[in-house]
């Protein structure tokens, strides 16, 4: 970090706001395929009566988020550089949690391959002249496109206008449909707070738990965004002065409202999408996949604005799906050349070589979504595979979390009692509800 870097925080709170930013690229992640695609189908299987599960979820990682963002500034490391100092077994180079990231974030290649195959599907209904296989091959090459060049500042105003009007005409339905049969009580909405987990969803339910709020990809992608933003640079290294503990409050305080300010924007979005699903969807006998899926969602919209509304729901669909692959192929891009050095495959992290692997990975993620998606084609059943996997790979950002604030804490910034018994009910809910999902599925 340069020393020119090195600014004071703002303390006017219009001035704030011109700094804000990590949030919103989050945002544009996690309003995607988790809303679209794994939230309503829970409303749709479970009814209700697992409304619960979705406000916990967006709501209760928040804390382990924050813990991740300090760590992030006050550190001035990469992720994984971190990763590899917890404690614990270490495989060559690398230890327990660098490989674990590695190897899930993997694994979900299929998810983001359903993610790519829901953006083709919407565009093929919109456009029913060109089939679903064209349209996967040219979003993903624009994906490249996009990414490739590299500029935050692009990805972030991007990020932030796909999703800015998929959010009203969310929250638009959720209203209109207290004018149409659909409707539903506030005592149907109350029996969703009960914490009841029928047997019959429970692999829908650790699924949407795992890829709804601000799941284990965004709080991992989190911390790249705020270094990116400058949080990180203008703090300047530790040098132990006041000096420096002054300008990390403040500017932990800065992306304390980035974050507080994304987790209303998803929290809204998120429980707006599941209770659509409940309220419309719910009662089905089946709920179809493939293209079949994406028009049973369109049911939500149809039914609440009416048939006009089809083409508006597809298009916000479009954009709330290929954001959320846009915003993660910006953070792969950006993960991978930080695990391939702790591997020890790439010699140096200079950034003349991170810029050239940016560039590269731009491309090679693209191809394989691709790949997977036409050997798949079930975009559902992909994206909630993804999301369990996410629910794996939350227990070790858990332990990350623990371990970053025992390493922190000592430097006493922002870790009051509210604090402390905030970030210690995340980490209990958390380990709870995925233990108990775990119990249920076997």
């Amino acid at each position: 970090m340069s020393p020119k870097s090195i600014q004071n925080p703002p303390t006017s709170f219009f001035k704030k706001l011109g700094f804000l930013g990590p949030g919103f690229i989050l945002s544009a992640s996690i309003v995607g395929s988790g809303e679209l695609i794994a939230t309503t189908v829970l409303g749709a299987k479970g009814g209700f009566i697992t409304f619960w599960v979705i406000l916990v979820s967006c709501l209760i990682k928040v804390a382990i988020q924050l813990e991740y963002g300090k760590n992030a500034i006050v550190s001035g490391n990469p992720l994984m550089h971190e990763f590899n100092r917890l404690s614990g077994p270490v495989f060559g180079k690398g230890n327990w949690a660098v490989w674990s990231t590695f190897l899930l974030t993997l694994i979900k290649i299929l998810q983001l391959g359903g993610m790519l195959g829901g953006s083709a599907i919407v565009l093929s209904l919109i456009f029913p002249g060109i089939p679903v296989t064209l349209w996967v091959i040219l979003l993903g090459f624009s994906l490249s496109l996009l990414i490739f060049k590299n500029y935050y500042h692009l990805i972030e105003k991007a990020a932030t206008l796909m999703v800015f009007g998929f959010t009203l005409f969310t929250i638009a339905s959720l209203i209109g449909l207290f004018f149409t049969p659909y409707r539903f009580s506030f005592e149907q909405v109350l029996s969703g707070l009960t914490f009841e987990l029928p047997q019959q969803v429970i692999f829908v339910a650790i699924g949407a738990f795992g890829i709804t709020g601000v799941a284990s990809d965004e709080i991992i992608a989190y911390t790249y965004w705020c270094q990116e933003k400058g949080y990180a640079a203008y703090t300047g290294p530790n040098d132990g002065s006041e000096a420096w503990k002054i300008r990390a409050r403040g500017w932990i305080k800065i992306m304390y409202l980035d974050a507080f300010l994304a987790m209303i924007i998803y929290t809204l979005v998120t429980a707006a999408f599941y209770l659509l699903g409940a309220a419309v969807l719910y009662g089905q006998k089946e709920i179809p996949d493939g293209t079949e899926l994406i028009n049973a969602l369109a049911n939500i919209y149809t039914e609440s604005l009416g048939q006009g509304a089809r083409f508006g729901y597809l298009a916000g669909g479009f954009f709330a799906l290929y954001s959320s692959v846009f915003a993660t192929l910006a953070y792969w891009s950006r993960l991978f050349p930080d695990l391939f050095y702790q591997f020890g495959w790439i010699k140096t992290t200079d950034e003349l070589t991170r810029e050239k692997w940016i560039r590269m990975l731009a491309w090679v993620f693209p191809i394989l979504w691709i790949v997977t998606y036409l050997f798949v084609k079930l975009p559902g059943f992909m994206v909630l595979s993804g999301g369990v996997v996410g629910s794996v790979l939350l227990l070790v950002v858990v332990v990350g979390a623990v371990q970053f604030r025992a390493k922190n804490r000592e430097l006493k910034l922002l870790s009051g009692p509210w604090s402390e018994i905030m970030f210690w009910l995340s980490v209990v809910s958390i380990l709870l509800v995925s233990a108990y999902g775990i119990f249920k599925l076997f």
